[in-house]
This record gives structure tokens, sequence and C-alpha cells, in this order.
């Protein structure tokens, strides 16, 4: 839990840039999405394979040791998780869902670390969890009519959930596995990820094309420094500190951020159905997964 996790000036600040550096993440692949310059397996695979690059030199650079045996196998799972799955998901689901409605529906995330967490026995049952989740479910479904009712295909939204699970999954694998260093675990799941992607390119019948537009080159060259190289540098950071469940309260504060973005920028809609929605999701989340264990 946050009140469990050593909180200083330092973590603090790495949060809040985390945070920020989400939320402009869906911000920014959604503008690549929207602008039609690059197919959105090919953006992905494309982008990681420069971040991999970059985490490479770095490795080499702190002479980060490559990791043998269950400490690659975590890398791996990381890796295809948390970049290979969470980023098919989520490109696929933004080509056609809001910025606003993806970025609640991935609030969900602490609320399924938190369950897989349990089921890894890394944490404890709380039954404020099961009240939290039928509030997360409750306006998880309300999220969703929002969506339809504005013309979002249910594939998408579906997506956007499946890549919130991948999220949450590869959260929890971290934990699980022998530490390693955090540019290097980057580096090996940024690599798996661009693999993964890349052999979607051909199944989905995508092409391989260089931006025209400049602020396409602007938006992917934000994903690759600070949208991938920053944020998960900051979020293997975190973990290395804090709960698994702690860290997930990014999925909770960035859809804050992306709604006032994506209504900024977009022009999106905020429907009744969709803020009570928010409101039943963000509020199930803090009590399911993140509200301090009171004690006994």
């Amino acid at each position: 839990m946050v009140s469990e996790s050593r909180i200083d000036r330092v973590t603090g600040a790495a949060f809040v840039g985390m945070v920020a550096g989400i939320a402009g993440n869906v911000v920014a692949v959604k503008y690549v999405a929207r602008a039609g310059d690059q197919d959105p397996m090919w953006a992905a695979a494309s982008r990681f394979a420069l971040a991999t690059a970059i985490f490479l030199v770095i490795a080499i650079a702190v002479r980060a040791a490559f990791p043998v045996g269950r400490a690659l196998a975590g890398a791996l799972l990381y890796g295809s998780l948390t970049f290979g799955g969470f980023f098919v998901f989520a490109y696929l689901g933004l080509q056609r869902a809001p910025v606003g409605i993806a970025s609640v529906v991935l609030a969900t995330g602490p609320l399924l670390t938190f369950a897989f967490a349990l089921a890894h026995r890394q944490e404890r049952f709380r039954w404020d969890s099961l009240i939290g989740g039928a509030a997360a479910v409750a306006g998880t479904a309300l999220v969703f009519v929002s969506g339809l009712d504005q013309g979002v295909p249910g594939w998408s939204l579906l997506a956007i959930l499946a890549a919130s699970a991948c999220a949450a999954e590869g959260t929890v694998i971290v934990k699980a596995f022998p530490p390693m260093h955090p540019v290097m675990r980057n580096a090996i799941g940024t690599g798996v990820g661009t693999a993964i992607l890349a052999l979607m390119i051909p199944l989905f019948g995508e092409s391989i094309a260089v931006p025209s537009e400049p602020q396409t080159w602007v938006a992917q060259a934000y994903l690759i420094t600070f949208g991938t190289v920053g944020v998960f540098g900051l979020y293997l950071f975190l973990l290395s500190r804090w709960t698994a469940s702690a860290v997930s309260y990014e999925f909770v504060l960035a859809p804050l951020a992306g709604i006032v973005l994506a209504a900024w920028l977009f022009d999106e809609a905020v429907t009744i159905w969709f803020a009570a929605g928010s409101v039943l999701v963000l509020t199930g989340v803090y009590f399911g997964a993140l509200r301090p264990a009171r004690s006994s």
C-alpha cells in the first residue's frame, strides 16, 4: 500500500513524472493513430526498437549485467506482457476509443494488479477489495455504455481492458522474479515487445511507412524518449521501492490528466454516463486496491 511504501522527495517526484508521462503517452498514441501516417503495430514496433537501442547504450554505460536463469525468464515475461501484450491491445483500442474513455478503462489497472498479486500470494486479501471491485465493475460498465452511445466499437473497449490486464500482470511479474538492473530489464523488455509487435505487422496486413507529418515525428519522438525510456525507467525505479499495488496508483491519476488533455486537444465530449462511470471506477479502485489497510 502507499502508506507502507518508502515515500520521500525522490520517489514522490519520480511518481509525479511517471503519471504525467503516462497521460502524455495515451494522448500521443491517440494522435499517431488519428494522423494515419503509420499503421498501429508498425508505429509501436518502430518506437520500441529505437527505445531498445537507447536502453542498451545506457545499460552498457552503467555496466548493467545481463541476467541469466530465472532473472532472464522474468525479464522476458515482463517484456511480453508490459510491452508486447499491453501495446498490441492499446494501439488497437485507441484507433477508435476516445482518450478519456480509454484512460478510465485503464484505471482498472490497480484493481487488476491487486487481484493478480493475490493470485501470486504477494499481498493479502481485504474485504474492501470486494466492495471496491463491485464499484469499479459497475463504473466500467457505465463507461462502456458511454462509449457505445458515442459509436465506439465494443472490441475497442475490450482491447483497452485487455491492455490493462497485461500491464497489471506485468507489474506483478516484476516482483515475482529475482531483481536486476532496471535499465537492462527495460532493454530486454522493449526488445521482446519490438519482436512481438513486429510479428503483428504482417498478421494485420500493415505497411511499413515513414511518417510524412511533422506532428507525427514530434509525437513519436516524445513516445520514444520520455514516453518509453523515461516512464519505464521511473516505473521500475518505483517498483524497487514500493508495492505493486502502490505503483499501480498511476492508473488512477493518469486518467484525470488524460481526460483534460483529450478535451483540450481532441474536443472529446464528457457525457453524464462517462462522468458517473469515471467516479465509480476511481472510487472502486481506491477502496478496492489502494486504500491503506486498517490495523486490527
